[in-house]
């Protein structure tokens, strides 16, 4: 296990933060500019949705991807790589753009999503070992960071719209900046293996997968992903049908439907903000169970509400009941067996897949019951990552 003095740690911390932020700017770099890449491209709806699904799958494979680079290349050189590769990428869209490729876009979109979906697994590895050293609960600041992050994206895509400045020129300078923030940045990660020191430093290749592949039959492990598919298809949700559920499902003005969607995100941010000392008053668990039990609270007050401050009441509870699961998920993994980029990957995939597939699924719901009656499968799945939130106790202290 890495140890190092308390300034160093203070870095780490920060470091780790940074790419956190960073990760929020990439992943909301393009969506204020798709309607502009449509146009220039002369696209239709359809293969602008294939081209984002490439996304979805390049991320998929980076969470698999993730550990083998980890292990390969040690946490210092993996993050930097997965940040110069992202930065690759954007400069590929940039061009892509300009040359008019519609098959060169559709490999950047993929190699972006391949870089976001390694970066997520190396941050959060890297934010449960900080944690650990500090002795206090840090990941939802980090996750926060993440947050504020695609606030910052999306605030910069759209004042590049505002301001007429073309998609490709954005992305080839965003993608300057997150090369020269990957080269400043990841020297303040120490050199070191994330592994508790009681576990085994050296493996082959041949046994780490299995031990990858031994996660999916992790009960434990799996428990932990049920929570985080309750909470990420809650989050997802919102960012996909809050709007047009307050909009249709209770009468709203879209410019009130779009002031809640902003409540539920400056809910969740600033939860995750303060959350840290609730966790180490509460601990993991309890935190788990009372934010759920909140989000379940919400989205009833949701669903049935006709005043439209009760809706805002439900929205707000909403966010906090999708705040914590992620950030102390992704701790409760990597404590909680050997590996702890492997464990982090098996979750995170769970909690990608519900926060991707969870929309659709309620689309389709929706269909036959209608937007606000769909939305009772997030009160369900709040339900059970309540039941579930034991999976979260610290290793050592688990029966």
């Amino acid at each position: 296990m890495v140890t190092t003095e308390r300034p160093g740690l203070t870095r780490w911390r920060w470091t780790i933060t940074g790419a956190f932020g960073l990760g929020g700017i990439t992943v909301s770099a393009w969506g204020p500019r798709l309607p502009a890449i449509k146009a220039s491209l002369g696209l239709g709806t359809g293969t602008m949705g294939l081209l984002l699904a490439g996304v979805t799958l390049g991320a998929i494979a980076g969470l698999v991807a993730s550990t083998p680079v980890l292990h390969r290349l040690g946490s210092r050189r993996a993050l930097a790589a997965s940040l110069l590769l992202i930065a690759t990428a954007l400069t590929v869209m940039g061009v892509a753009l300009i040359v008019g490729s519609v098959p060169l876009l559709a490999v950047a979109f993929v190699v972006t999503g391949l870089g976001v979906g390694a970066l997520d697994v190396l941050i959060n590895v890297e934010g449960s070992a900080v944690e650990r050293l500090a002795g206090k609960t840090l990941m939802p600041m980090m996750h926060a960071a993440w947050s504020i992050g695609v606030a910052a994206g999306s605030g910069i895509g759209a004042a590049c719209a505002a301001l007429g400045i073309a998609p490709s020129a954005q992305f080839i300078a965003e993608a300057v900046l997150i090369a020269v923030a990957a080269v400043a940045m990841t020297p303040g990660i120490p050199a070191g293996s994330r592994e508790p020191a009681q576990e085994p430093q050296h493996q082959d290749r041949a046994a780490k997968v299995r031990q990858w592949l031994r996660g999916w039959a992790d009960w434990r492990l799996l428990l932990i992903g049920l929570v985080m598919l309750g909470v990420e298809l809650g989050e997802g949700s919102a960012g996909n049908w809050l709007t047009l559920a307050v909009r249709t499902g209770h009468g709203q003005a879209a410019a009130v439907a779009a002031l809640f969607a902003t409540a539920f995100a400056a809910g969740e941010a600033v939860t995750r903000i303060l959350g840290g000392p609730i966790v180490d008053r509460l601990g993991r668990v309890n935190t788990i169970r009372v934010t759920t039990a909140l989000g379940v609270a919400g989205m009833i007050l949701f669903i049935l509400a006709g005043n439209r401050w009760l809706v805002l009441a439900g929205v707000l509870l909403w966010a906090v009941g999708v705040s914590m699961g992620f950030p102390l998920g992704m701790s409760a993994a990597a404590e909680s067996g050997p590996d702890p980029a492997a464990r982090v990957s098996v979750v995170a995939s769970i909690g990608y897949f519900a926060n991707l597939a969870g929309p659709p699924a309620i689309g389709v719901l929706a269909q036959s019951a209608g937007l606000l009656h769909s939305l009772w499968i997030i009160v369900v799945l709040f339900a059970a990552a309540f039941a579930a939130a034991g999976s979260f106790r610290p290793r050592s202290a688990a029966p």
